[in-house]
């Protein structure tokens, strides 16, 4: 008899290991106590991927004040090629947002100069001595 090309199924049912609950293998939490099981996939959904995004452009605006919060290292941390995508994505976001950030704050802070220095010289300029 030839060897089945099927692989067999194990028979031990999976359990909790904090309860001994019995579990399926599909599980991200135990029904019963709640213990963490499996590591639930990322959303990768386009309103998740779209708040991503946003937040990856708004966050150097925002002073880096919430970057504990930001999911992009996560994103690209992942072994799912879609999810990593995304958070390539986002990391090519944020780091195309702050040069923009400290661009604009460069012009900005030259003009005002240059407006502080044009409004001294006009009012120096009426002096006579």
């Amino acid at each position: 008899m030839e060897p089945s090309a099927v692989t067999p199924i194990s028979l031990e049912p999976l359990v909790c290991s904090y309860c001994h609950q019995p579990v399926l293998a599909t599980y991200y939490f135990c029904p019963n106590c709640g213990t963490k099981l499996n590591i639930a996939p990322l959303s990768t959904s386009v309103g998740t991927q779209a708040w991503i995004y946003v937040f990856s452009i708004v966050l150097p605006m925002l002073c880096f004040l919430f970057v504990t919060r930001w999911p992009g290292w996560k994103y690209y941390k992942s072994s799912d090629p879609k999810t990593k995508a995304i958070g390539i994505n986002a990391i090519v976001l944020i780091a195309l947002s702050t040069l923009v950030t400290i661009w604009l704050g460069y012009i900005w802070t030259l003009d005002a100069i240059k407006a502080s220095v044009n409004s001294i010289n006009a009012d120096m300029g009426g002096l006579s001595y």
